[in-house]
């Protein structure tokens, strides 16, 4: 599956209950064109209305994840173009923090700039140890797009965003696992294979729990009162869900539970 465009290709594939979407711009380095960000937020959106997908996995074609922006497109762009731009692939970054379903980046060579910023928006992120992250934004005199400002303050810490922002060091993998920006660090090739691993674990828990998990934090960091105001908010409608009479039912019996995401 996938639509190709003049500015590269998202492909589209099913292993299970798991949906692979691969950026393939190769001549530059799975750049984020504007075509690319269309088809890739298209895909998004039929894996989320897929009842039958569970987790999906975004990587990129061959020995990089994605360059960032497509730096070629710049030329001519005005103020108010400019905004527009960003105005359009906001979508997609809603999407992957606040849809249900659970979002992971499978990382090989570089994550830079935009495609620093898309990885960083997905749930977990698996590296390989030739992964490198960079927010090299300000570099060209522009400021980290894709919802960075949030997400990576929340990853991060503020103070190393801030760092990572503004000096345009290269992180490798163990570095972004300390820091909070990776939670695994696979062989060398091995990124998606154990993202996809990842996602099948997932797949076989409880849909609904996962998408109350993400609905929940991603109104990111509230109050001792607001919590456990939403705790009880999801945990009330959770007990009314088939799932939770299987999960429940499938406990007692010591059997696997099917969940239906019901």
């Amino acid at each position: 599956m996938g639509q190709t465009t003049a500015g590269g290709t998202v492909t589209a594939r099913r292993d299970g209950p798991v949906t692979i979407l691969s950026l393939a711009y190769p001549e530059r380095r799975n750049a984020l064109s504007i075509p690319l960000r269309a088809v890739l937020l298209k895909e998004l959106e039929a894996a989320t209305a897929d009842e039958t997908v569970r987790v999906i996995v975004i990587t990129g074609e061959g020995d990089h994840f994605c360059s960032g922006g497509d730096i070629s497109s710049f030329d001519g762009v005005t103020s108010l173009g400019g905004r527009l731009r960003m105005q359009r692939v906001h979508p997609i970054i809603r999407l992957m923090v606040r849809g249900e379903k659970p979002v992971i980046a499978a990382v090989e060579g570089h994550a830079a700039g935009a495609g620093l910023c898309l990885a960083a928006a997905c749930d977990m992120v698996v590296a390989s140890q030739s992964a490198r992250f960079s927010c090299t934004f300000n570099k060209i005199g522009l400021f980290p797009d894709l919802g960075g400002a949030w997400t990576l303050p929340l990853r991060m810490g503020l103070g190393r965003a801030k760092m990572m922002m503004m000096s345009g060091r290269v992180l490798d993998a163990e570095a972004a696992e300390r820091q909070g920006l990776v939670e695994v660090v696979a062989e060398t090739g091995q990124a998606l294979s154990e993202a996809v691993k990842l996602a099948h674990d997932i797949a076989r828990t409880a849909p609904l729990s996962n998408g109350m998990v993400k609905a929940v934090l991603a109104r990111g960091t509230t109050g001792l009162d607001e919590t456990p105001a939403a705790e009880a908010d999801a945990q009330g409608l959770l007990y009314g869900s088939e799932d939770f009479q299987e999960g429940r039912t499938a406990f007692m019996e010591k059997r696997a539970p099917s969940f239906r995401g019901k």
